[in-house]
């Protein structure tokens, strides 16, 4: 019996050695794939890419208007009217189609006499009926040129008054997929000259990082961290910037 005994102490020893020696040799490997794991996610190249493209605006938006002053307001009213038929038999002359003019609602306003101190007075002096219009064309070129020669609309005893027209792209959504695959591609050629520079080469692209877009006329480097999206100008210039990642093979 005493022998039996004995000999299981020593089985039960021996097990207990060997699940020690087992959970040594796991937690040793463990380690060891974590320390590998941490190396190769520490070992990485960061880059940023970028790629630009000129463009030329595609749709435009001229806004413009127009006012009457009169002590009527019935007065003012048919003034008005009669310029906003002017103006746009002035336009339709021109080559601009009816589905192309916008015609807002009129703005009025009460003009109310002064006193000797300048304050206003509840004595109306007149009223003041603007009319606004806008024009929105894919036919960049005419309506562009159209605004350059509308004050020809002045001659008419119009007070005609136009602002700059507004330049717009509406493909930008494709264009984005186009520079950016760009931006990615030049980043990769930076890192593989960084990379080869020192003996080593990239592996696989771990992380990318869309930046902004900047839309700017043709000659102008400005940036923003919100974007740029310029409309000021017929021709422009898109710029796309990307922050890649990429793994090092030594």
């Amino acid at each position: 019996m005493g022998s039996l005994s004995g000999l299981k102490n020593v089985q039960i020893i021996i097990l207990g050695l060997c699940i020690a020696g087992a959970t040594i040799f796991s937690s040793l490997v463990i380690s060891k794939g974590m320390m590998q794991i941490k190396k190769f996610s520490n070992e990485v190249i960061e880059v940023t890419g970028s790629a630009d493209k000129k463009i030329v605006s595609d749709y435009i938006v001229w806004n413009s208007g127009f006012s009457r002053r009169d002590a009527k307001m019935t007065v003012a009213f048919d003034k008005l009217k009669n310029d906003l038929r002017a103006v746009k038999e002035y336009l339709l002359s021109k080559g601009v189609k009816e589905e192309e003019i916008v015609v807002p609602q009129v703005d009025t306003k009460i003009l109310y006499k002064k006193n000797e101190k300048g304050n206003n007075t509840n004595e109306i002096e007149a009223y003041l009926i603007s009319q606004a219009i806008e024009v929105r064309s894919y036919d960049v070129k005419k309506v562009d040129d159209i605004a350059r020669q509308a004050t020809e609309l002045i001659n008419q005893d119009i007070q005609f008054i136009s602002a700059s027209p507004e330049y717009f792209y509406t493909k930008l959504a494709e264009l984005k997929h186009e520079m950016l695959a760009k931006a990615t591609k030049d980043a990769k050629q930076r890192a593989e000259q960084m990379a080869n520079s020192t003996g080593n080469k990239i592996g696989l692209m771990r992380s990318a990082k869309m930046g902004t877009f900047q839309i700017n006329p043709v000659n102008s480097y400005d940036v923003s961290w919100y974007g740029n999206n310029d409309t000021s100008s017929y021709e422009k210039k898109v710029t796309a910037v990307v922050n890649v990642s990429f793994a090092i093979i030594s």
